[in-house]
């Protein structure tokens, strides 16, 4: 029996993913802006880079902006994620600080997932589990923008994070050549067919990975993330273009 994870309205881990896109500014006014802007184009998902936000280590005025933001967002998902420098993130901040924010967004009210880079946090399953406690879902993600492991690596880091409870698992990595693409992308279907119900998110960056980015559907990654401006990561499709694609394949499913 399914036991898929549903929020507005949206299922996660099943069918076309769900196209996330990341709100890069660096200012309480341009983030807000913005927000709004994704919220009137219904968009599927929204995802506040908070290490962008030029107050970053202000945990008040990271409040301020969420408490805004309840007003804004209706039917997106928010997706709330601090990047750190090591992941390819704007901002450097202790273990100690980016748990300290992500208590401020579990309280908020409005965030629905909090993204927790796993191999980053001083402990992953104990933070994980206060956050869930505290009524939010967590991605725990892992991001390599040097390499793209063996197979049997990749395989590990996945069932490595799974196993920390998290709600969704996340691994992006960046390819050298299109072996390491598609290495990616048999893991991405292994663990689908092992773990069916557990939503995933993977994908291979640069211009190289590109395939994965709308192949989701066909390997098992549910969400992929398109450029509304900034992007937050390299190879990501304006989000028009990227909703374009993946509707034409998901007939093509059909």
């Amino acid at each position: 029996m399914e036991n898929l994870l549903c929020i507005k309205g949206k299922i996660i881990g099943k069918g076309k993913p769900l196209v996330c896109v990341p709100v890069m500014e660096s200012s309480k006014e341009e983030i807000l802006r913005e927000t709004r802007r994704l919220e009137e184009a219904h968009t599927e998902m929204i995802e506040w880079r908070v290490d962008a936000f030029e107050n970053v280590e202000s945990p008040n005025a990271i409040r301020e902006i969420l408490n805004e933001m309840k007003h804004i967002i209706k039917e997106s998902i928010l997706v709330y994620t601090f990047r750190s420098k090591n992941q390819g993130g704007c901002k450097a901040l202790s273990a100690a600080d980016i748990y300290d924010i992500h208590q401020v967004a579990a309280e908020s009210d409005v965030v629905d997932f909090i993204d927790v880079e796993y191999f980053e946090a001083k402990n992953p399953q104990k933070e994980i589990a206060m956050l869930q406690e505290m009524g939010v879902y967590v991605i725990a993600s892992h991001h390599d923008f040097e390499q793209t492991p063996d197979p049997e690596v990749i395989r590990m880091l996945l069932e490595q994070i799974r196993e920390s409870g998290a709600d969704v698992v996340k691994l992006a990595v960046m390819p050298q050549n299109m072996w390491d693409v598609l290495h990616l992308l048999e893991e991405t279907n292994r663990f689908h067919e092992n773990h069916p119900d557990h939503p995933l998110i993977t994908m291979s960056m640069g211009v190289k990975g590109g395939i994965s980015r709308v192949a989701g559907e066909f390997f098992g990654s549910c969400v992929t993330f398109g450029a509304g401006g900034q992007a937050s990561a390299p190879g990501q499709l304006p989000v028009k273009q990227l909703e374009e694609i993946l509707h034409i394949l998901h007939q093509s499913v059909d």
